[in-house]
């Protein structure tokens, strides 16, 4: 069976800040000074005058109120401001620090007879109730069509300046963000205090981690090409394609055995359902084979016959992956199961009750040969480490998996994979559906097939973690388009429904 790396499929890179400011350094030496900039807002405002159409089904005649901050960030703003002028749109620009504005794209707006509105030292005076404070920001932000946010970029740190914090709790319409929403970190996508949630952001010449990582605050991703030359980044997203493209699934000369045998040591008499949701996930992944080890063979064959149950590990057979933890348990002879599941030779990923023993002895994968996978979430991860992940949960998943030599899944929205020597891999799953008892249990099984299948164990986490996150969004509006809670066992029904719609995706391909 093959391996590819990650990076022999598609992927999305995502740069940070100091990154995007070394190649733009670079640009700057190529091209005609100015020429990014206009390039960057005339892609924003192509954007905007999409939306005025979408939203309002036109162009002129239609408002626009930009908030502008100091820097580059607001002179993108500004020239898009007056290119949307030349289109017949009303453009307002509040300065919220006016003797810093863009030069240069504030005499362009005004030449195209942009207005000018300078934010006052505070919002209102004098402060007033909540509903004085909403008529004084709607008379400065005016009664626009769309909002642009150009307050600060991608040089901003923490949240927004109390001024711009309450103009932009006074917008009552869609706001469309310049590179990234203001208050938002762009690194590490923390959020700190006020920011913008914005409707749309456009990010020029490359995405930036709080794309992926604060995916709530930024709404759609509209990236304008600048001409930035870029190299492989350290933190990367799978493209939807390529996990359908390099998905398992049988080739002409396969049979069960060679598709990949996982071994499931999951439940006990407290927690039975996950051994069924655990296994479950691993018999919708492929076509190979489950076979059960633990106290739920009876409640695992009832749901999934197929399964081939044992009473022990040492009874199961040969497998070519184990996943361990699930409802397990945490005492004496839990802990020796996954002792002697960690003592093969085989990829393992170490899930739920497994990772609370691990926290208490970290020896028993440490110097581990075979791949390993662990998969907390956020209170399992600080047990693991001593700490909670932080704001910065790209560099904590790192030095865990760096230090531990394993690869890490942490789960989230953003949920995020870091396998040691490789970028670190981001799966936004677009909403949280997934958020429900069980689920993890689900997406365990997932990935234990996988690596039974022959994949590299950050690809397999990877992949697994955008299948789940399909599977639930599927789930959740199987009955209607405004989606409806759900629960594991619905999540569990759609997983082969979501790698078909991924494997459509790749092309169908049988990548074998």
């Amino acid at each position: 069976m093959t391996a590819p790396a990650v990076r022999d499929h598609a992927v999305l890179d995502y740069y940070t800040a100091d990154e995007v400011r070394v190649a733009e350094a670079e640009l700057f030496t190529r091209v005609p000074a100015g020429m990014p900039m206009r390039r960057a807002a005339f892609g924003l405002a192509e954007v905007v005058v999409g939306e005025l159409r979408e939203r309002t089904g036109g162009i002129a005649g239609r408002a626009v109120t930009l908030l502008i901050g100091s820097g580059d960030n607001g002179g993108d703003a500004l020239w898009a401001g007056s290119f949307l002028r030349r289109r017949g749109v009303a453009v307002r620009a509040i300065l919220l620090a006016p003797e810093r504005a863009h030069a240069e794209g504030l005499a362009a707006l005004q030449r195209a007879g942009g207005r000018i509105v300078e934010a006052p030292p505070t919002a209102h005076e004098p402060r007033g109730d909540a509903a004085a404070r909403e008529d004084v920001a709607e008379a400065i932000l005016g009664l626009p069509d769309l909002v642009v946010d150009g307050i600060v970029g991608i040089s901003g740190r923490g949240a927004l300046r109390p001024v711009a914090a309450e103009l932009v709790a006074g917008v009552r319409c869609p706001i469309i963000a310049v590179d990234l929403p203001s208050g938002v970190d762009p690194d590490t996508g923390a959020v700190n205090g006020p920011a913008v949630r914005a409707d749309v952001t456009v990010t020029f010449g490359a995405l930036k981690p709080v794309h992926a990582l604060a995916a709530p605050h930024c709404g759609r991703i509209e990236l304008v090409p600048i001409g930035l030359r870029l190299p492989e980044s350290n933190l990367i997203a799978l493209e939807p394609r390529a996990v359908g493209a390099g998905w398992p699934v049988p080739g002409p000369f396969d049979d069960k055995y060679t598709q990949g045998v996982t071994g499931v040591c999951a439940g006990s008499g407290t927690y039975p359902g996950a051994a069924v949701l655990c296994a479950g996930g691993a018999v919708a992944a492929t076509s190979g084979m489950v076979r059960y080890a633990g106290t739920g063979a009876a409640q695992v064959l009832a749901h999934f016959p197929e399964v081939i149950a044992a009473e022990s590990i040492s009874a199961t057979g040969r497998v070519q992956s184990w996943v361990i933890g699930p409802g397990a348990g945490t005492d004496a002879a839990a802990r020796d199961r996954l002792a002697e599941v960690l003592a093969t030779d085989l990829p393992v990923v170490v899930d739920a009750d497994a990772l609370t023993l691990l926290a208490a002895d970290p020896t028993l994968v440490t110097g581990r040969a075979a791949p390993t996978v662990l998969t907390p979430h956020a209170g399992e991860f600080a047990r693991l480490t001593g700490a909670e992940p932080g704001p910065d949960r790209v560099a904590a998943i790192r030095k865990l998996s760096e230090s531990w030599r394993v690869t890490v899944l942490l789960k989230g929205r953003a949920t995020l994979i870091a396998s040691p020597g490789h970028p670190v891999i981001v799966n936004e799953a677009g909403g949280s559906w997934a958020a429900t008892a069980g689920s993890g249990d689900v997406l365990s099984g997932i990935i234990a097939a996988l690596l039974a299948a022959g994949r590299n164990p950050a690809w397999a986490a990877a992949a697994a973690a955008r299948v789940h996150a399909l599977a639930a969004n599927l789930a959740a509006h199987s009955a209607t388009t405004a989606g409806a809670p759900i629960s594991a066992s619905p999540l569990l029904s759609h997983v082969r429904e979501a790698i078909g719609t991924l494997r459509e995706l790749g092309g169908g391909c049988i990548n074998r």
